[in-house]
């Protein structure tokens, strides 16, 4: 494949730039009278159900790192903004977009269950107790 037709995100990956689509418009921010006239506010969006060059744990793993940025259909979808050019703003939702999949691809460790220590659980005691009789002189004195 020719880099120019995508990107590629590791050996066995590789993003067709078809896969993504691109919107512009104007920007909120810096950028003088700029801002009014000029579309350099990009919308990223990538299509994770439909994209053949992901596999299935790549798919599932990116759709919980995306969070409030995926839609109810299972799109991506990345605003750049940042910068006063398109170019850069553009440049920036796809690094965004390549770092958002390399992050997908490592595969998180497994939690081994361990045991807390004798000294913890002393320590966890203690704090208990100190806490118990400093509420306990708190308390107004009983009349007898």
């Amino acid at each position: 494949m020719d880099e120019s037709e995508g990107f590629r995100v590791s050996r066995s990956i590789f993003v067709l730039e078809r896969e993504i689509g691109e919107r512009f418009m104007r920007a909120s921010g810096p950028g003088g009278q700029n801002v009014n006239k000029v579309s350099t506010a990009v919308e990223l969006r990538f299509d994770i159900d439909a994209s053949p060059s992901l596999p299935l744990y790549v798919k599932s793993r990116l759709r919980k790192l995306a969070g409030s940025r995926l839609t109810n259909d299972g799109v991506l979808v990345l605003r750049a903004e940042r910068f006063r050019t398109q170019e850069r703003n553009r440049a920036d939702a796809r690094e965004r977009l390549f770092d958002l999949l390399k992050r997908a691809l490592i595969s998180p460790r497994k939690r081994r269950p361990t045991r807390p220590t004798r000294a913890s659980k002393e320590r966890r005691l203690q704090s208990k107790e100190k806490r118990a009789r400093t509420k306990v002189l708190r308390r107004v004195p009983q009349k007898e």
